[in-house]
């Protein structure tokens, strides 16, 4: 996420020539891949900086040293500058582990004013957490639309920084830098606020298209079950559990960006969908841009809650309430109708033993959950309990049907068209007939009985 210093302003000063914050495609080298490089995590008073320092992981990004300062965190640097100076003359010897170091990490939400400040005063490239989840989100991002979803993101969070540097520069807060200065960034906002407008665009008449195909699928009688859950719960191997198809899944923090929509195996009339995970305190510029793949999940007709049992119920309660709240907020944000029906799933079940199992136990009923689910989608526990438990809810009790004749065409033709229509779960044949259990919904039942009148009897 580099920012070159413009044209007009080469020449003045070395220091500070990175501005944190940049996509870097206008003005500087597009950087994806940042894997081996070199940072150092600035961290104000005696945080927990495990889920910071696992995203750090993920992207390949190898921090040499937590420095830690007591105290309030300072409005215009975050640390103090007394200290961010010993800092800068500490990384200038680039002795070890300092050397190659060309990243400064901050455990915090930053503001403008103190990115701009600890870059200018270090001379290094500087992220808060804003910027590494975008960082994350651009090196993750593979279709299209999760692309321009992320590099939106990322402009919005670089426009920012240009116009506090703007600001620091025409109020004569950085010496040698003038108003020719400050107009060449004037200059890149303008370029930048252009490319925005083509992106909302282009992303507009995307998600304009997918709610066309969401509304066709629901006139054509199809169900959604969505998945929802703080990044790297399991979503995606539920969804290769209950679908059968083949994703991404990896033990990584968004792993997956963009919605996955598939079909419930050996039910076409059931849809999944899964999407981008929460994280504790992750900014609006991060995800305001990802409203169209939210509602691929939030316009399901049930939502499945997905929580890591292998976590400690402190964190669990933790990322439960994190996933609650963003979800409270992205149905405020849009037109979409909270969904008809929420479902707790606790993940990864292989990984509990029994006392982990009890307090599981314990918190889903001080929590109020009428119903939970504990399932593992490596070992297959709790998978089928889920499955029914989704066609009880869409479908009601299961039907039974007899077919009779069944050697006939008109009747196979009818067997056919039950189980393109719903989910048979049991099949009994006999000579002459076929009995059926299967879910499927009153209207369809109706058309296939009204089609077949003579070959189907609803027992």
């Amino acid at each position: 996420m580099r920012l070159t210093i413009p044209p007009a302003m080469e020449g003045r000063k070395t220091e500070g020539e990175l501005f944190a914050g940049s996509g870097g495609v206008l003005l500087g080298e597009s950087r994806t891949n940042h894997e081996g490089r070199k940072a150092i995590l600035l961290v104000r008073g005696l945080e927990d900086t495990s889920e910071l320092e696992n995203l750090i992981a993920t992207m390949g990004i190898q921090v040499v040293e937590n420095i830690m300062q007591p105290g309030k965190v300072s409005p215009g640097s975050y640390f103090g500058t007394g200290r961010l100076e010993l800092l800068k003359e500490t990384l200038q010897i680039k002795t070890e582990p300092f050397k190659d170091v060309s990243l400064i990490i901050l455990h915090a939400n930053a503001t403008p004013r103190q990115l701009v400040t600890i870059n200018q005063i270090l001379g290094v490239e500087v992220w808060d957490r804003v910027r590494l989840l975008l960082a994350l989100f651009s090196s993750h991002a593979s279709s299209v639309e999760a692309k321009t979803q992320v590099r939106i993101a990322q402009l919005l969070a670089d426009r920012t920084i240009l116009r506090e540097a703007v600001s620091i520069q025409t109020t004569g807060e950085r010496a040698g830098y003038g108003g020719e200065g400050a107009t060449a960034l004037q200059t890149v906002i303008s370029s930048l606020n252009r490319e925005l407008t083509a992106l909302r665009k282009r992303l507009s008449k995307h998600a304009h298209s997918t709610a066309i195909r969401r509304e066709q699928r629901r006139k054509q009688g199809l169900k959604t079950v969505g998945l929802v859950g703080y990044t790297n719960a399991g979503k995606s191997s539920l969804f290769r559990a209950l679908s059968g198809k083949n994703v991404l899944i990896e033990d990584k923090l968004f792993s997956t960006l963009e919605p996955t929509i598939g079909q419930m195996e050996k039910t076409p009339r059931i849809l999944i969908a899964d999407t981008i995970g929460f994280i504790d305190n992750i900014p609006n510029v991060a995800l305001a841009s990802f409203k169209s793949t939210f509602a691929e999940a939030l316009e399901s007709n049930i939502l499945l809650h997905l929580i890591d049992a292998s976590d400690s119920i402190e964190e669990l309660q933790r990322k439960y309430m994190t996933t609650n709240n963003e979800l409270n907020q992205r149905l405020s944000e849009s037109e979409v109708e909270a969904p008809l029906h929420s479902v707790l799933v606790f993940t990864k079940m292989d990984e509990c033993n029994e006392e982990q199992r009890h307090h599981l136990l314990e918190w889903a009923n001080e929590t109020a959950v009428e119903h939970a689910h504990f399932i593992s989608s490596l070992s297959g526990e709790g998978i089928e309990e889920l499955r029914r438990s989704i066609f009880s809810y869409l479908f009601g009790n299961p039907q039974n049907i007899l077919v009779k004749n069944v050697v006939s065409n008109e009747a196979q033709k009818a067997i056919h068209t039950l189980y393109s229509n719903g989910f048979v779960s049991k099949r009994n044949d006999t000579e002459n007939e076929v009995s059926l259990e299967i879910w499927i919904s009153e209207n369809e039942l109706l058309k296939v009985l009204n089609q077949f009148p003579k070959m189907i009897e609803h027992k």
